[in-house]
C-alpha cells in the first residue's frame, strides 16, 4: 500500500522531520514590562507628591501707596509719566505755592501786630504805678486833714460838716488807691503767658502757630513719593487741573514688595505651617522659578471674607471645598519683573527638607 499511494508516507516523514513551534519570549516579557513599568512609575510619582502641597491657583501682588495732594490748588508741573520709575523723596508734581505765600506773610503780619500790642500793654499807664502813688499821696492828705479836722471839731473851731467831709475825703482816696491797683492787675494779667507757654505771650504764640501751620501748607504744595517704586495712573495729573485735597490721583508700586498669594484648598492644610520652604513657577517667565516660604496663613476663607458671605442654610446644600489663601515671601529676587496680577504655580514642601 506505501508503493500505491506514495504520497501519504511524505506526509508521514514531513511530519516527523518538523520541529515544534517554539513561544515568543521576548514579546510575552515586553507584555508584562509594561504594566510593571506604569505600576513602578506610579508609585515613584505617588512617592514625588508627598509631603508637598501645590496649586495653581495663585498670584504675584504687590504693596502699592496712593499718592494724594494735603492741600487743593492748581497743578503747576507734573513731574512723572506712567511707568516712570521714582527714588523716595522725588517730585511728583507740584501746586501753585502762591496763595500759600501770601498767607504766610499775612501771618508775619499777624505776629508783627501781636509783639506791638504786648509792647503797648507793658508801657500802659496801669502797669507804670503812677497811679497808684497818686492815689497813696491823696489817701496821705486825706488823713492829714482829717486829723486837723477832728481836733477843730473838738476845740469847736469846725462844723461836723467839715469832719464829714475829711472823712469823705479818705474814703475816696482808699477806693482810687484800690481801683488803680485792681487796673494794675487787669494790665499785668493780659501779659501774663500761662503755664502751658511760659514766658511767652499768649497773643505771639497764636500767631507763629498759624505761620507754622501755613509753612506746613507751603511744603506741601510739592508733593514727593514717600517710597522708591514704579509709578501707575500719571495720566490723570494735567498742568492746569485743580487739585482737591485727599483725592486720590497716582499709585506708586512699592520696590521689593512683591510677595505670593495662593489659594489652597482646605484638605491641604492639614500639614501646613508658618515657616514652611516653598517654589514658585511663574506662567509669563517659561523656566524662572524661585524660592520662598510660607509667610502666613489666612484667618478666614475667601468666601467667608467676601462682602457678601454666602449662606448655605439652604434645603438643597451642597458642600463645596473652600480655599484659604496663604501668603508666599520670595526668598530671593527675581531677575524679572513681577507684575502685579501675574498667575504664578506654587508648591510648598510641608516635610520642610525638599528645596
Amino acid at each position: 500500500m506505501a508503493e500505491s499511494d506514495p504520497r501519504i508516507d511524505l506526509d508521514a516523514a514531513s511530519r516527523v522531520d518538523q520541529p515544534a513551534p517554539r513561544r515568543n519570549w521576548g514579546r510575552l516579557m515586553l507584555m508584562a514590562s509594561l504594566p510593571l513599568a506604569l505600576l513602578i512609575g506610579g508609585l515613584i510619582y505617588w512617592q514625588s507628591l508627598q509631603g508637598q502641597v501645590a496649586t495653581d491657583n495663585a498670584y504675584v501682588h504687590v504693596d502699592k501707596v496712593t499718592i494724594s495732594a494735603e492741600v487743593s490748588g492748581k497743578i503747576i508741573e507734573v513731574a512723572v509719566k506712567d511707568n516712570g520709575h521714582v527714588k523716595a523723596g522725588d517730585l511728583l508734581f507740584r501746586i501753585d505755592p502762591e496763595p500759600y505765600q501770601l498767607q504766610l506773610s499775612q501771618a508775619d503780619a499777624t505776629i508783627a501786630t501781636a509783639q506791638a500790642s504786648q509792647v503797648a500793654l507793658a508801657n500802659a499807664a496801669p502797669l507804670s504805678g503812677a497811679d497808684i502813688s497818686a492815689a497813696q499821696e491823696q489817701i496821705a492828705f486825706a488823713r492829714s486833714n482829717l486829723s486837723r479836722q477832728e481836733a477843730l471839731w473838738k476845740r469847736g473851731f469846725a462844723t461836723k460838716a467839715a469832719y464829714d467831709a475829711a472823712q469823705h475825703q479818705v474814703a475816696m482816696g482808699e477806693e482810687a488807691l484800690r481801683l488803680a491797683q485792681a487796673k494794675q492787675a487787669e494790665a499785668a494779667a493780659k501779659l501774663a503767658s500761662g503755664s502751658q507757654l511760659p514766658g511767652v505771650y499768649p497773643q505771639i504764640a497764636a500767631a507763629r502757630a498759624q505761620r507754622s501751620a501755613v509753612e506746613l501748607q507751603l511744603r506741601r504744595t510739592e508733593v514727593r513719593a514717600p517710597v522708591s517704586g514704579q509709578i501707575t495712573q500719571a495720566s490723570r495729573l494735567q498742568v492746569g487741573q485743580d487739585m482737591i485735597s485727599g483725592l486720590p490721583v497716582l499709585t506708586l508700586v512699592e520696590d521689593g514688595s512683591s510677595y505670593i498669594e495662593a489659594n489652597f484648598k482646605e484638605t491641604e492644610l492639614a500639614d501646613m505651617r508658618v515657616g514652611q520652604p516653598a517654589e514658585v513657577k511663574f506662567d509669563a517667565y517659561p523656566g524662572l522659578k524661585l524660592k520662598g516660604h510660607v509667610s502666613s496663613i489666612g484667618a478666614g476663607t475667601g468666601s467667608d471674607a467676601s462682602v457678601l458671605p454666602a449662606q448655605n442654610a439652604t434645603g438643597n446644600w451642597v458642600k463645596v471645598t473652600q480655599r484659604v489663601p496663604v501668603r508666599i515671601a520670595l526668598d530671593e529676587a527675581s531677575p524679572r519683573t513681577l507684575i502685579a496680577g501675574l498667575s504664578v504655580k506654587v508648591k510648598v514642601f510641608t516635610d520642610g527638607r525638599k528645596r
